[in-house]
């Protein structure tokens, strides 16, 4: 038995600072129309997708910080996508920067949600691997500042019944870490959506980061496949504010093939219809991790004070 979903990423070009999101929201409405001719039933967009993205800059005025985060989800500025996906009766996962009372403190999240195709916020997820420095680097004309602006994700990884199908999110840099996908895919995680904003320079080391659209690629590759789950990933890409951001959004099969790519850095729309059941196959042979996963036996051994410890 096959349970199709027509999936769609809307990758986004650039965003310049001075970009309300009354017109970032106007440009997700066109995407979210465009995937709804093709018969998609549900989208992926980037992180961050309203603002810029503003880690780039060290900022000190704590107002103008917060001016990139979203008190509400959706607030008045961004109530209008909703509006729309509940009209054309499609669903989304977008994600943006979150400014949460909690506790009696106010916290800053990168946080991305699954949207119904009711409109209704299915699930949240905060990003948990934050990458970049809390302080400048100095000699670096852009910079990359997550640590200073957000806190690590405290929900972990969970997973949604949604979309007929087991649904699990992740942001950005948490792709290239395995056990991201492993932990949702323990989970029977069967579609896992991913946004991001990364530029072509993140690390600064140029032996590095002339491979950052190979390393994106493999990461989704290998997370799909090790782990028998669809991966949709969408971009915010092109040359923004100064920073060139990869696009190559991409949707990877289970068999860790890709199916659909963006072929631009702007606003580009791809799809795929995509077998929810696919992943079935390989988690009933290869990778059936009731009968050949062994945990228990792996023998850990780690380092510790000069001496080699099992544990």
């Amino acid at each position: 038995m096959s349970r199709f979903i027509n999936l769609a990423c809307a990758q986004m070009g650039p965003i310049a600072r001075t970009d309300s999101r009354t017109v970032v929201v106007r440009r997700q409405i066109a995407l979210l129309r465009e995937a709804k001719s093709r018969g998609a039933d549900f989208v992926v967009f980037p992180e961050l997708a309203f603002t810029t993205f503003f880690p780039r800059w060290l900022l000190s005025d704590q107002a103008e910080i917060d001016s990139f985060f979203e008190r509400d989800m959706p607030g008045p500025e961004t109530q209008p996508l909703f509006d729309a996906a509940k009209d054309l009766g499609i669903g989304f996962y977008i994600g943006y920067a979150e400014l949460a009372e909690e506790e009696g403190h106010t916290r800053h999240f990168n946080t991305a949600i699954i949207v119904d195709s009711k409109g209704g916020i299915v699930g949240k997820y905060r990003k948990i691997h934050l990458p970049g420095h809390a302080e400048p680097v100095e000699g670096r004309a852009s910079q990359h500042l997550e640590k200073r602006y957000f806190e690590p994700g405290n929900l972990g990884f969970p997973v949604w019944r949604t979309l007929d199908g087991i649904v699990g999110m992740c942001i950005c840099n948490d792709r290239r870490w395995p056990e991201t996908y492993r932990v949702m895919a323990l989970q029977g995680a069967e579609l896992v959506c991913v946004g991001y904003n990364t530029p072509d320079d993140h690390t600064g080391v140029f032996d590095f980061d002339q491979f950052t659209g190979f390393h994106h690629q493999l990461s989704l590759q290998a997370g799909a496949y090790q782990n028998a789950t669809w991966v949709a990933a969408a971009a915010k890409s092109g040359f923004e504010e100064g920073s060139n951001m990869i696009g190559l959004s991409m949707i990877v099969a289970p068999s860790g093939q890709i199916v659909a790519m963006a072929s631009s850095t702007g606003d580009e729309l791809i799809s795929a219809r995509c077998d929810l059941d696919m992943g079935t196959l390989y988690k009933r042979t290869i990778f059936d991790f009731a009968r050949h996963r062994e945990p228990s036996h792996y023998g850990l051994i780690v380092e510790r004070k000069g001496a080699v410890v099992e544990v």
